[in-house]
């Protein structure tokens, strides 16, 4: 009985023995894939002043310094676009002429790119004008252009039609532009709520924005494109000129929908989109899906860029600029480094922040602009 009971035991013991064996390696190898696994590390409100970040979307129209210093004293470079807006920006020449000097005394934070009027649009020669004034800009250190809403949405030829952004005469200024590798940037129509009534709108800066410039309160123009329209112009333009490395400003005026940006994305490889005044937009969605925000955004974490539309102006009160510099620099940082309940005055419920992972903070802030713009920040 005594062998028996042996005969019995021995196997039994047997197994347990490689059970224990193999629970032993298994937990070996988690503990070991724990270990080389990489952890997420995220960013406090306490780091953003010592991170190196840049701001895509500015505008500095006169020779007083306030946004470079302000934007020295907090770790940031700028990139400072010219504009064709008439008239509350100088003539083009001076926006130039401002921002080369800009750029020569403060090269390290102190980027731009430049712009072109549609004076003259009728005239043949209209793009040959346009490409010898870029060459000129480009030897003075511009970076790219930037295209406006008054393309679409203000300028007209001689016999009363709109200028759209894919009209033919803007392919040899396009293909110029890509020619000398350089970068177009493109504000293309208005928010989705520049068509509805305004206590329709989904944000407070739109409503404050239309409430004052009605021009542009495509509600109160039917007569006028559609929203339909301004996108499909831009995005006409992109399918002839796909290779064009291309930054669509504010969301690409998709600013309502994370998967229509994600679409737009899939559609032009070679596009990014900058977040400037439209991040509010991107809260409103948060409060319904915060989780859908975040996934869009680490999914496409090479192609978003960090940008505030500041504007630096003659009758700028320059406190009152370092003090909304340093207010909305820190509103954002907060919404993208932490996941805490906030408020924002765009917006009118709370909503959590999306505490993204270090690594796709410094992409959105610093290093996709990088390589858009190589070299455009000496040191």
């Amino acid at each position: 009985m005594i062998f028996q009971a042996k005969r019995i035991l021995q196997p039994l013991i047997l197994a347990l023995i490689v059970m224990q064996i193999g629970c032993t390696n298994k937990n070996e190898k988690q503990a070991q894939n724990q270990t080389s696994a990489p952890q997420e590390s995220y960013y406090a409100l306490s780091d953003f002043k010592f991170v190196p970040k840049i701001d895509v979307h500015a505008h500095i129209n006169v020779e007083s310094r306030t946004m470079i210093e302000q934007a020295k004293a907090y770790n940031f470079k700028l990139m400072v676009m010219a504009v064709d807006v008439v008239p509350e920006y100088p003539p083009m020449e001076e926006q130039i002429r401002v921002r080369v000097k800009h750029h020569k005394e403060s090269p390290d934070v102190f980027a731009f790119t430049s712009a072109f009027t549609l004076e003259g649009w009728d005239e043949p020669d209209w793009s040959d004008k346009v490409i010898e004034q870029l060459k000129r800009d480009f030897k003075n250190g511009a970076l790219g252009i930037k295209v406006w809403k008054n393309i679409g949405m203000g300028e007209k030829d001689k016999d009363g039609n709109l200028i759209m952004l894919d009209d033919p005469k803007f392919d040899r200024v396009f293909q110029f532009v890509k020619d000398q590798n350089k970068v177009v940037m493109s504000h293309a129509g208005e928010p989705k709520n520049c068509w509805l009534p305004i206590d329709e709108m989904t944000v407070n800066n739109d409503r404050e924005y239309f409430s004052e410039n009605p021009e542009y309160h495509m509600y109160l123009h039917p007569e006028m494109p559609s929203y339909e329209d301004q996108i499909n112009a831009r995005n006409n333009m992109l399918e002839k000129n796909k290779d064009m490395t291309f930054i669509a400003v504010h969301l690409a005026t998709l600013e309502w929908s994370v998967d229509e940006i994600a679409a737009f994305l899939d559609r032009f490889p070679n596009a990014s989109v900058d977040v400037a005044e439209r991040l509010s937009h991107l809260q409103v969605q948060s409060i319904k899906d915060r989780q859908k925000v975040r996934n869009f955004i680490i999914k496409y974490q090479d192609r978003i860029l960090y940008g505030t539309d500041f504007q630096e102006l003659e009758d700028t009160n320059p406190s009152e600029l370092k003090e909304v510099m340093l207010n909305t620099w820190m509103q954002d940082w907060k919404y993208f480094n932490t996941d805490e309940v906030m408020t924002a005055h765009q917006v009118n419920a709370e909503f959590q922040g999306l505490k993204l992972p270090k690594s796709v903070v410094d992409k959105i802030y610093l290093t996709n602009a990088q390589k858009i713009f190589p070299n455009a920040w000496e040191n």
